[in-house]
């Protein structure tokens, strides 16, 4: 008689949640025609806009089996696709338990914790390939012109590492796992574009590892080893270079794929290459910050969302016009080679080559030497044309024909003035 009490005891209680009444409340806040909540209100709270949001709900539902509505035995339909991703949506942007959405959403803690597993192996699994890919050539000279614009020609990124706060952390492991802080983390290291996309992403070191440690178990190299890379080739102050670098902090090695800032700065071109490069390298920084503001529990699905919405909102931010680049082709010193071939085998010898070419600490040196002088001559070329144009505006701007590329008329005395009716050229970008 006790046996069967214990077992009655024990046995799993079913509560009836009325899951419908949480689907057509959900419907009638956010997705009907009669909102109860606002867009930005949706934004805010799901992270993303709604055509995105749906999109994702529209991929997983059809191609994943676990998120396709389906009826019981009785044919009484079971938990919308909406409920399911809204429910995953919400544990991880803010980092809840897996219970709390139960009194809206009216599902179960264990059934919430199914579907935010199954949710993460769908977003790998659907958006992998193409939210977290490695670069192609497009991309490649995108960044290249970005970074050229910025002062930087052959930069393509800039890398850091974060560490993430792992509140659950088996205590087993905490030894593991804790740094000073005495807080267990988890290390990513990412390479981040001026965008907020992030390019590369490893996801998993232990706390106690510093940015050298992680990066002699990072494959962000490998592809470059493996020559499956296309090959890049940019001139700074007059030397061409074939290898493009990253911005980084004063942790990294002097490696000709890092280029770090100058510590104590002495003179002028050291003190304006300084802030320049600090300035710039916060790309990485910003992603960071985003990614952590977005999301309160940090994983590789994660970072795919943290692209998808990049990619969704990137005209809503982005300050450079792309239009520029793809006009002034033949003015950028900075190429990548479409016809290099990826699939060529590689040995040993070449991998062992190439890893020297990314270790030499001359090259780093050489080509943050041409880099100072490359940037000291832009701003000296931006200050004569910022004179040209004051004086212009001072003295009025003449007419005849045609102009230079500083927008002076010709025709006129040498400030521009007089001539007969041409206009002027087009103005420079600086």
């Amino acid at each position: 008689m006790k046996n069967n009490q214990g077992n009655k005891e024990n046995r799993r209680a079913y509560i009836e949640r009325n899951r419908e009444e949480g689907h057509i409340r959900l419907w009638n806040d956010y997705f009907s025609e009669n909102l109860t909540y606002p867009e930005n209100f949706f934004r805010r709270r799901f992270r993303m806009n709604k055509p995105l949001f749906m999109h994702i709900v529209d991929r997983l539902s059809t191609e994943v089996d676990f998120f396709r509505q389906k009826t019981d035995g009785i044919g009484r339909l079971g938990l919308s696709a909406l409920q399911k991703c809204t429910a995953v949506i919400r544990i991880l942007s803010y980092g809840t338990a897996t219970d709390t959405v139960d009194e809206y959403l009216r599902l179960g803690e264990t059934t919430s914790r199914s579907y935010l597993e199954n949710f993460v192996e769908g977003i790998i699994q659907l958006f992998g390939e193409e939210y977290l890919r490695r670069p192609t050539p497009a991309d490649l000279q995108r960044l290249l012109d970005i970074g050229e614009y910025r002062g930087f020609p052959g930069m393509i990124g800039s890398i850091d590492c974060m560490h993430w706060e792992w509140k659950n952390c088996p205590t087993a492991w905490k030894g593991k796992y804790s740094r000073g802080s005495g807080k267990p983390t988890i290390v990513l290291e990412a390479v981040a574009s001026y965008d907020l996309w992030i390019w590369h992403a490893f996801f998993g070191p232990p706390g106690t590892l510093n940015d050298i440690n992680v990066l002699d178990r990072s494959p962000v190299f490998d592809d470059i080893i493996n020559g499956q890379a296309p090959q890049v080739t940019y001139s700074v102050n007059g030397r061409e270079y074939h290898l493009a670098y990253y911005l980084t902090d004063g942790i990294y090695p002097k490696w000709a794929t890092f280029i770090q800032s100058i510590s104590l700065p002495q003179g002028p071109k050291a003190v304006l290459f300084a802030q320049h490069q600090e300035a710039v390298r916060k790309d990485v920084e910003r992603a960071f910050g985003v990614l952590q503001a977005r999301f309160t529990i940090i994983m590789r699905a994660c970072i795919i969302l943290h692209n998808m919405i990049v990619e969704d909102e990137r005209d809503g931010y982005t300050q450079f016009n792309l239009s520029e680049f793809q006009q002034a082709e033949d003015n950028r010193s900075s190429h990548v080679d479409l016809n290099y071939s990826t699939d060529i085998p590689s040995n040993i010898v070449n991998m062992m080559g190439v890893r020297t070419r990314i270790c030499d600490i001359q090259m780093n040196e050489q080509l943050k030497a041409d880099l100072v002088e490359h940037l000291w001559r832009l701003v000296k070329e931006l200050h004569k044309f910022q004179e040209r144009e004051r004086v212009q505006k001072r003295f009025g701007r003449g007419g005849g024909q045609g102009g230079n590329r500083f927008g002076r008329g010709g025709g006129g005395g040498r400030l521009g003035r007089g001539g007969g009716g041409g206009g002027g050229g087009r103005s420079q970008r600086w």
